[in-house]
């Protein structure tokens, strides 16, 4: 899963996590090779393969991933699923592309009476990096629009022409906004999408004086300004971005958003107190400078595989719309040593298990002797680590025939408890809700609360590039009620994307698992059989803003 905004330290490690790493080999041996009932060991048997140290971490890009995804690919063809990778396998190749800015770049006001100023690197700005157009120079007058949203009542647009021009914004949204909502409208990618269907040709970025998600100073970022990031690859070997044409070009500090506003109807000292005030209403107004803006951006090609398995559907109708059952293959890899010592991040809850549980679904559905009505997918992608990039490349270059009609995302179930209900994220979204709740009620497993409220995790998982395509999905994962609480806060404070994640330390119940792949498969099976294709709620806000069917 995406890291947590919220920082995840491990200050003192819990005895019982001290004690599993100071095992013997003899003792770790006997935890990894424990008899178990056939069905818990076929599932046990994937995580111990994926989240082993031979293959570090599964990092994508890597040699170790590529032998990660030749695996799951083996499994699905044992499965009986059919090939729907490229030219007839199972693998869909993903050309990932890391990218940093090369350069210090360069930004210069221009007045209305023909007087410069150049900003200063690091005190005014840090510069955007731009895949898609290495060799960046843009000049351009530049309009203030406020926190840059358009939606849930707000207009941030109001009275202002942006075509042609650059858009300069906060970011983050008021906390008034609905969880979800405001996560998608903080997103700096979503703002971009309401930038150009302006006609806006870039957006920078102004320091916030609040705190909170998104919200950083620039100073504090200025000793990652050019860290790399991975995209996916255009044909001619640029880099993919959120919304092309419309371009990041940094960010400007208090020091630097002073000297853009130079001479603006409204001084930036009033903006400035304004922007105090969480979700404070802004005029948007033209400023009199131009902004000319160079940058110089590393590309380097990286290929990774989406592994991706079909079950064609038996009715001649509805076998032409396609059910994805998805889940990330890849972890964050070989990192920093932790407290023992060890450096591979294996991630066996995020997210082998996972994938385990897609394998052993698509195992459910072979032994079924009834086909399911729709076809299904059964699909794991690379880099979700990287910012969900192989579920973006695949829903931008998706491989079934047909029409993608429902996404189900497997996303690091937490089960080392025995669960009693499942969150699902999306639920209220969509008709998927009721499926779910039904296909649970036939196990004994009832929906519960979001158990991390404030992370915002409906967009921050695999599901969410296809929800950005108008597609219902949902987002599972086993809940926090009974034990789960506690089990669930234990791992995100002391496994989460470290070493310890791994089969001996996390104390992961087999049996639980299996019954995560008992309501998935309840779950799939309900949707590939029902008589209508999943529908978004008439009016939700994503069904609406994505044009999803329903939703109008």
């Amino acid at each position: 899963m995406l890291r947590l905004f919220v920082p995840l330290t491990l200050a003192v490690l819990p005895v019982s996590i001290a004690c599993a790493q100071d095992q013997t080999p003899a003792q770790k041996n006997a935890v990894l090779n424990a008899e178990l009932p056939a069905d818990q060991a076929a599932l046990k048997s994937h995580v111990m393969f994926l989240a082993s140290d031979a293959l570090k971490g599964r990092e994508a890009g890597t040699p170790e991933f590529d032998i990660a995804a030749q695996y799951v690919a083996a499994q699905f063809y044992a499965a009986g699923l059919k090939p729907m990778g490229d030219q007839g396998s199972f693998l869909q190749k993903v050309p990932l592309v890391s990218y940093k800015a090369a350069d210090q770049g360069s930004m210069m006001v221009a007045g209305k009476r023909g007087q410069t100023v150049t900003l200063t690197f690091g005190d005014d700005y840090l510069p955007g990096a731009n895949p898609e157009t290495p060799t960046f120079n843009l000049t351009a007058p530049v309009v203030f629009v406020g926190y840059g949203i358009e939606g849930l009542g707000r207009n941030d647009y109001k009275g202002i022409n942006a075509k042609g021009k650059i858009v300069a914004f906060f970011p983050g949204a008021p906390s008034s906004f609905p969880e979800e909502e405001g996560a998608h409208f903080s997103s700096a990618s979503s703002k971009a999408e309401i930038a150009a269907r302006h006609g806006a040709v870039g957006y920078i970025q102004l320091e916030s004086t609040l705190g909170g998600r998104g919200n950083y100073p620039v100073a504090a970022m200025r000793a990652g300004w050019d860290r790399p990031r991975v995209t996916w690859g255009n044909p001619d070997g640029t880099g993919h971005i959120p919304v092309p044409g419309v371009p990041s070009l940094g960010i400007l500090s208090k020091a630097g958003a002073a000297k853009l506003f130079a001479g603006a109807r409204t001084p930036w000292t009033t903006i400035a107190k304004q922007a105090e005030k969480d979700g404070a209403v802004f005029k948007a107004i033209d400023l009199p400078a131009r902004l000319t803006v160079t940058s110089k951006t590393a590309l380097t090609p990286i290929t990774s595989y989406n592994v991706a398995g079909f079950l064609p559907g038996s009715d001649p109708t509805l076998a032409k719309e396609v059910v994805v059952l998805s889940g990330h293959l890849d972890h964050i890899g070989v990192g920093k040593a932790d407290a023992a010592g060890d450096t591979i991040n294996n991630g066996a809850l995020d997210d082998a298990v996972g994938i385990a549980s897609l394998i052993e679904e698509a195992k459910r559905f072979k032994a079924d002797n009834s086909k399911p009505r729709r076809s299904i997918l059964f699909l794991a992608v690379t880099a979700e680590e990287k910012g969900l990039v192989g579920s973006d490349y695949y829903a931008n270059h998706p491989t079934v025939p047909g029409t993608i009609v429902a996404d189900v995302n497997l996303d690091m179930p937490i089960i080392t408890y025995k669960f009693q209900d499942i969150v699902v994220y999306g639920a209220q979204h969509s008709t998927l809700g009721p499926i779910v709740e039904k296909a649970g009620a036939a196990i004994g497993v009832t929906l519960s609360e979001d158990p991390l409220p404030g992370e915002s995790i409906f967009t921050r998982s695999d599901h969410y590039n296809f929800v950005k395509k108008g597609v219902p999905s949902v987002f599972l994962w086993p809940g926090a009620g009974g034990p789960g609480r506690a089990a669930i806060d234990d791992f995100m404070k002391n496994h989460y994307h470290q070493p310890s994640d791994q089969i001996g330390i996390v104390p992961i119940n087999w049996e639980s698992g299996v019954r995560f792949v008992d309501v998935n498969y309840r779950i799939a099976r309900a949707i590939a059989d029902g008589d209508q294709r999943p529908l978004w709620n008439k009016g939700d806000f994503f069904g609406t803003f994505y044009n999803g069917p329903g939703a109008k």
